[in-house]
């Protein structure tokens, strides 16, 4: 008893090509992305003091205005 049977080569030819379509796509835009720079890795942070202002993100951001430590 065979339980499975061989796939025609036709079907895995158009399998292989309908994948090979998303693949491209994903590849133009991380090099797109990788061209322009990368990703910006900067947040808009709030302070108690009422001031928002955005910076590097990081463990340790201080507030421009009045200078205290925003926790993360």
């Amino acid at each position: 008893m065979q339980l499975s049977a061989a796939l025609p080569n036709r079907l895995i030819r158009d399998r292989r090509t309908a994948h090979s379509k998303p693949r491209a796509a994903v590849l133009q835009t991380i090099a797109r992305t990788k061209r322009s720079g990368g990703p910006e890795d900067r947040a808009l942070y709030s302070c108690s003091c009422g001031y928002a202002f955005k910076a590097d993100v990081s463990t340790s951001v201080g507030c421009p205005h009045c200078g205290t430590t925003q926790a993360w």
